[in-house]
């Protein structure tokens, strides 16, 4: 979750890790700009821990590792860090990573008033430039609907919105659910 812009000095991507170390809470870096993170809510967190329930078996099968919350993800390219509410890799470094996650194939945000628009719009479009990313999953916290993008040829993406009494499947990692698994 982003909170709303504070005036932070630009900062490089060195020093921004060195002060991001010292912090209470988390911030986002993007082309030199520090985006503060909001708390979360109970119902959120719930949604957060319920995601990690449902996918964990089937990430582990894959050899394949789920973070949330507090791991960055790394854009290296555009000197970017977020903090994706979850993400899934299966890449080898990434797996032995203890700092950052480069190569993520499935980020999933949680949705709420203040961060619809963001992860919506630029969040995604920053997000579009990893390579290894296959879906972006963004998850309505006030009712049963989730939204799916998956990687098509050169740069089309697959958009498919699930509601209650679906099911939603993420081919990546080879996962089905129902829907409301992720909302108990």
């Amino acid at each position: 979750m982003i909170a709303q812009p504070q005036n932070y000095q630009k900062m490089t991507p060195e020093e921004y890790l060195e002060w991001e170390a010292k912090q209470e809470f988390r911030h986002e870096y993007v082309d030199g700009k520090i985006l503060p993170m909001t708390r979360e809510t109970i119902p959120y967190n719930n949604i957060v821990l319920n995601l990690c329930r449902a996918l964990y078996p089937s990430v582990h099968q894959k050899s394949c590792r789920i973070n949330l919350l507090e791991v960055k993800v790394k854009d290296s390219k555009n000197s970017r860090y977020f903090y994706p509410d979850l993400v899934i890799t299966c890449n080898a470094d990434d797996l032995k990573s203890h700092d950052f996650i480069e190569h993520p194939t499935v980020i999933i945000e949680i949705l709420s008033s203040s961060t619809e628009k963001y992860d919506r719009g630029d969040k995604f479009k920053y997000y579009r430039q990893f390579p290894s990313l296959q879906e972006y999953v963004l998850v309505d916290s006030k009712s049963i609907s989730v939204e799916i993008y998956q990687r098509g040829e050169g740069k089309i993406w697959h958009y498919c919105a699930y509601t209650e009494g679906e099911s939603i499947t993420l081919s990546s990692i080879e996962f089905t659910s129902a829907i409301e698994v992720w909302r108990c």
